[in-house]
């Protein structure tokens, strides 16, 4: 390896091993508990950096095969790193929170969030900041134009809402509606929404799910079934126009 690519290189490593294995939370990241981080969601926040725009998975390919590849294990597209100073406690509820946290959504999720809030999901926590700017970074890795609700966290840790500390990061596995607030959901999205609804509404037919309508006008029989030659379908009455054509 050249000498300005093994420098690169080693500088990219010490930059994995400042966010992997000391401070996550500093770039908007979570580690999953076991200290793994997605591929993908560690080089969209590289990417973020100055001077590190030009980071893809190649680049990380090559420390793992220098010899600071002993600083790193990777496993099913994740990374992490050997030692880890940092402490994920999702046992002990953060009873003392902002006012007011941000979190950044896909748009096209913003009408179900702003009607439902953000459900309880399986092994899923959110991801909220008391920093906007940081909650805007964290939603453009899912949307170029995310949706920054504010939380009114304080309230709901009140009311019995749990959440964990990460660093500066905070936690929660839902969020009710009523502890949400938000811009209003775009006129055109909520008029494309009442259609597509009307339009399931008169394609649905009316009755009680269980129960099947009755033709009384259809023929039955099957032994009064017409005879001769069986309709073309659709595959023979295109190639019957190719051959009109050609």
């Amino acid at each position: 390896m050249a000498k300005k690519n093994r420098i690169k290189t080693e500088n990219l490593a010490r930059l994995l091993v400042y966010i992997v294995g000391y401070r996550p939370y500093e770039f908007g990241i979570v580690p999953d508990p076991n200290g793994f981080i997605p591929y993908k969601e560690l080089i969209q926040a590289v990417n973020e950096e100055d001077g590190w725009k030009h980071v893809r998975q190649g680049s990380i390919n090559e420390i793992l095969l220098s010899k600071d590849s002993c600083l790193f294990q990777e496993e099913d597209r994740c990374i992490r790193t050997i030692e880890r100073h940092w402490e994920l406690d999702l046992a002990t509820n953060c009873n003392f929170l902002p006012k007011i946290l941000y979190m950044g959504i896909r748009r096209k999720g913003h009408s179900f969030v702003i009607e439902n809030g953000l459900r309880k999901i399986s092994d899923t926590l959110y991801t909220l900041s008391k920093d906007r700017v940081m909650a805007e970074r964290i939603g453009k890795r899912r949307d170029q134009k995310p949706v920054i609700l504010e939380i009114r966290a304080e309230l709901a840790s009140s009311e019995g809402l749990r959440f964990y500390m990460f660093g500066d990061l905070f936690l929660t596995e839902e969020i009710p509606m009523r502890y949400i607030t938000g811009p209003p959901v775009p006129k055109d999205v909520k008029k494309s929404k009442e259609e597509k609804a009307a339009r399931k509404q008169e394609a649905s037919p009316d009755f009680e799910p269980g129960t099947f309508i009755l033709d009384l006008e259809r023929n039955i029989d099957r032994s009064k079934k017409s005879k001769g030659r069986k309709k073309r379908g659709w595959k023979e009455e295109a190639r019957k126009g190719r051959r009109d054509k050609y």
